[in-house]
């Protein structure tokens, strides 16, 4: 039996930098009001036409297998991980593989929006636990701004997102006390609808409904929140799972160096912190500069964390998200 252990990070987002005060030019709202809600200064938007969730990904990816000091065909196997594939289908693992020249080795793509890094990185911890593979590429990419309602009606989601990409390379670890101790997956679908997007969706309103009903008010192909119920979830899941994870390991709170939150609300992260008595120091919050990412919030954030030198070795990580689905999950890593 192995563990694995991340070996090498990396992340892309655009140059397109968008400021609240932008996001008031084109709907109504303002910088106090977005700040107030979320915390969130500016996030990156795309530029249509330049770049996509997979070749930002790609991007991450070239990075992190640089950083993990391997080559690119010795990576085994790729998990990509978001909401906002290129195509409906084939899925963004598939177009990676192609673009970075790899081998034909196995592409899978997680469905789990905000939490779906973590519930990649759980898959790659147990390929490379049973043995099976030695060196897994995980990505988190997204894409939100080409599909968000960027008017008034909107304001209450559209401000919130904005798009990038992180990687990681997990690899095969002799020694157990180190890199991923445990993590912890979950799931609660009866409130699948509170965080969502139906259309286009084979199951209620496909692409066919909306071309002949050609509604502009039909708001099915936008994201939806309920704000307030997915807040009060959230506080709630992210302080469960952090604590079993943590007990999972005979640990404490105390132990922790440092607690990467998925970049969901600067308010949820304040309340995990201050419920957890944590000092500033041992949380990282970046969704000031980047909005939420979804599952690409982790990895960017992780990485940026890396590079700060915040992560050094014997550190205890801690990564916890909660999203859409509702599905939420945490890592616990010895660095």
């Amino acid at each position: 039996m192995y563990n694995s252990k991340i070996i090498g990070l990396g992340y892309f987002v655009p140059d397109n930098v968008v400021t609240n005060d932008d996001l008031s030019k084109v709907m109504d709202t303002n910088d106090e009001w977005i700040q107030e809600r979320t915390g969130i200064q500016e996030r990156r938007h795309v530029i249509k036409g330049e770049d996509t969730t997979t070749t930002m990904g790609v991007k991450a990816a070239k990075v992190a297998i640089e950083r993990a000091g391997i080559a690119k065909d010795d990576i085994d196997f790729i998990i990509f991980a978001t909401l906002s594939p290129d195509y409906y289908f084939p899925g963004p693992g598939v177009l990676v593989q192609r673009d970075l020249g790899i081998k034909t080795v196995g592409a899978l793509d997680v469905r789990n929006q905000c939490s779906g890094f973590i519930y990649a990185v759980s898959v790659a911890d147990q390929y490379i636990k049973s043995g099976m593979y030695k060196n897994i590429l995980v990505i988190g990419s997204e894409v939100h701004s080409t599909g968000l309602d960027m008017t008034t009606r909107g304001r209450g989601v559209s401000v919130i997102f904005g798009d990038g990409a992180g990687a990681a390379v997990l690899s095969r670890e002799e020694d157990t006390s180190k890199g991923i101790l445990s993590t912890h997956l979950h799931a609660e679908g009866q409130h699948a609808e509170e965080l969502s997007l139906i259309a286009p969706g084979m199951g209620k309103r496909w692409i066919t409904d909306i071309i002949n009903e050609d509604d502009p008010d039909d708001v099915s192909y936008y994201p939806y929140m309920n704000g307030q119920f997915v807040f009060k979830n959230a506080v709630v899941r992210f302080s469960e799972v952090i604590k079993e994870g943590l007990e999972a390991n005979s640990l404490t709170p105390g132990d922790i160096d440092l607690l990467i939150p998925h970049q969901a609300n600067l308010r949820i992260s304040q309340f995990i912190q201050k419920n957890f008595r944590l000092r500033d120091d041992q949380v990282f919050n970046n969704i000031m500069r980047y909005g939420n990412t979804t599952a690409a919030s982790i990895p960017i954030a992780l990485t940026e964390a890396w590079e700060q030198g915040r992560l050094n070795e014997g550190n205890l990580v801690v990564l916890a998200a909660f999203g859409s689905g509702f599905s939420w999950g945490s890592a616990i890593l010895r660095w």
